[in-house]
């Protein structure tokens, strides 16, 4: 695989939280769910998109705003407008005075608000309940609010979504995360490909002619036992010269990156059921069971046995880039 498919492979939607809201204005959500990831596009007015840490903005139809957790955000009508309704961990919501109107303001499949009127705003949300463990090394790097301009790209994965998240038939989940996936994707290409956007050395690394093929080799074969000199020679450049031009350009030596892209391959694999972790160790590139165990537990706290256990979601996300908003195109 490619670098980019590698690092965008990572956060995949399972069982994601999908909803179409509607709102007569005034009107004013704080959320403080918690959740890593985010997505908010509107299909019929403004909203603006408020989170503690970051420039406001505001987004209209066919908009899309990526906000990164777990810090909470606001989302209104106005930027005045006071909160009216906070969303908690559990996706209950509660007034201000803390009356529960989860189940009272629900309109129907997946839809939740006020009753649709001719003045009325209409809202898409999915929210990412955990990040896949290859995505950590990418949303560690994302601002804190991201927005991609409709005008950007005349996506018509929009319209889908909103023909799909009220529907209630076989197999509508995994419809709903692969579309949520999609419109994810394409926000963080757009948000790569963008000049002085701020995207991750390890990314802009792809376009070197000596650490580009090499990203490449080691994403595509981890379980190969590499040395900086072997791979060096598979690129075609002195040992030396490969070691610090990947430090300089990546800013960690080859090996290092490659013993952390093995125990995020690792630790996606390990979600899989069936798995056992010797069958995981030989796939990513250690000589045993016990090697890989060692390392895991070495960086990330806990056994691969523990990790397991306790589930992916509650591995607690890297932290992140300096709390910044940024507007795509702007």
């Amino acid at each position: 695989m490619d670098v980019l498919t590698g690092l965008l492979d990572g956060p995949k939607a399972r069982g994601a939280f999908l909803l179409k809201s509607v709102f007569d204005p005034p009107w004013s959500l704080r959320i403080e769910d918690r959740a890593p990831i985010s997505l908010a596009t509107m299909v019929r007015g403004n909203a603006w998109v408020m989170p503690d840490c970051g420039a406001p903005a505001l987004i209209g139809p066919g908009d899309i705003a990526v906000l990164r957790g777990p810090d909470p955000y606001t989302i209104a009508d106005a930027q005045d407008t006071p909160v009216q309704i906070t969303v908690g961990p559990d996706q209950r919501c509660n007034t201000i005075v803390g009356e529960d109107v989860t189940d009272t303001m629900a309109l129907g499949v997946r839809t939740w608000g006020d009753p649709i009127g001719p003045g009325s705003s209409v809202m898409l949300s999915g929210t990412y309940q955990a990040p896949g463990e290859i995505g950590r090394r990418l949303l560690g790097t994302l601002p804190t609010l991201l927005v991609r301009p409709a005008a950007l790209d005349d996506t018509p994965l929009i319209p889908l979504l909103a023909e799909e998240i009220g529907r209630d038939e076989p197999g509508q989940e995994l419809v709903l995360d692969r579309l949520l996936d999609l419109l994810f994707v394409s926000v963080l290409r757009s948000w790569l490909a963008e000049p002085d956007a701020g995207a991750p050395a390890w990314y802009r690394a792809r376009s070197d002619p000596r650490v580009g093929p090499a990203l490449r080799l080691l994403h595509e074969n981890p379980a190969r036992a590499w040395t900086v000199e072997s791979l060096a020679r598979e690129v075609g450049v002195s040992r030396a010269g490969l070691a610090r031009r990947f430090a300089e350009v990546v800013g960690e030596p080859p090996m290092t990156y490659l013993a952390t892209w093995r125990l995020a391959l690792a630790a996606d694999l390990l979600r899989e059921p069936g798995t056992t972790v010797a069958a995981v160790a030989h796939q990513v590139g250690y000589s045993s069971a016990f090697a890989l165990s060692s390392a895991f537990k070495r960086v990330r706290g806990v056994s691969p046995q523990e990790y397991r256990k306790r589930g992916a979601s509650r591995i607690v996300l890297p932290p992140a880039a300096p709390s910044r908003t940024v507007v795509l195109g702007g």
